[in-house]
């Protein structure tokens, strides 16, 4: 587990959270993290369904060795390898175990996360003590189990009853289907926080992908970052 500045202001200050798989085919890993890492990603998740147990673990501690203590690793949906790993971030799955039950699986200091794609599950998380981030959508892509589409609206509801520059909101990331072309209703929505995927991973040139993103990100925020830092350090 990384102990280096808090948890809870890394994941305050995050603005650009990637979603990669173990990329097995390309078998660049370390080099990808590397690149990403320093190019502006703040936390970067695994999400490999055709990796193994033990593929995951490896990818993860590749992921923890590029980051450094930088920002943070977040293991998705599974809390025996959440467990195993020692991670710092578990983000639970839709329907998955309550926060109470995920806990005992992890450190007393990690983080949890919630996907939520309606105003009632968003509600619900921000109102959730035990979890400690959300991401909200999918914005531009259709879910897998419904015709409907969250789109911008989740963005607006959570921008109005969380607004990411107040030092109370929960922070929340928008996600799915995002891309260098739509950011900007993205963030004219009022999101300050996105989740990438294939925009980056999938990019010829994924650390200048992460680097236009967390650019565009910063000038967001705008002068507003400052405070809002000093906020999170107190």
């Amino acid at each position: 587990m990384t102990i280096l500045r808090g948890l809870d202001v890394r994941l305050r200050l995050a603005r650009l959270f990637c979603v990669t798989d173990a990329r097995l085919r390309t078998g660049d890993l370390p080099g990808f993290a590397a690149g990403v890492l320093d190019a502006g990603v703040d936390l970067v998740q695994l999400r490999d369904e055709a990796a193994s147990d033990a593929e995951k673990l490896a990818a993860l501690e590749t992921l923890r060795a590029a980051d450094r203590g930088r920002g943070l690793v977040s293991v998705y949906a599974d809390p025996a390898l959440a467990r195993e790993f020692g991670a710092d971030v578990l983000q639970l799955p839709k329907g998955g175990p309550d926060p109470a039950k995920a806990r005992r699986y992890v450190s007393r200091w990690a983080l949890l996360g919630r996907p939520c794609y309606t105003i009632a599950d968003l509600d619900a998380a921000f109102a959730d003590d035990g979890i400690d981030f959300v991401t909200l959508g999918p914005v531009y892509a259709r879910l897998p189990w419904s015709s409907d589409l969250p789109g911008l609206d989740l963005v607006r509801h959570a921008a109005r009853v969380a607004p990411p520059a107040t030092p109370g909101s929960k922070p929340w990331f928008a996600i799915g289907g995002i891309t260098a072309d739509n950011l900007g209703e993205v963030l004219a929505a009022g999101a300050r926080r996105v989740a990438v995927g294939r925009a980056i991973t999938a990019a010829a040139e994924p650390a200048r992908a992460a680097r236009g993103f967390a650019d565009r990100l910063r000038a967001a925020w705008g002068d507003e970052f400052d405070a809002f830092t000093l906020d999170a350090l107190r």
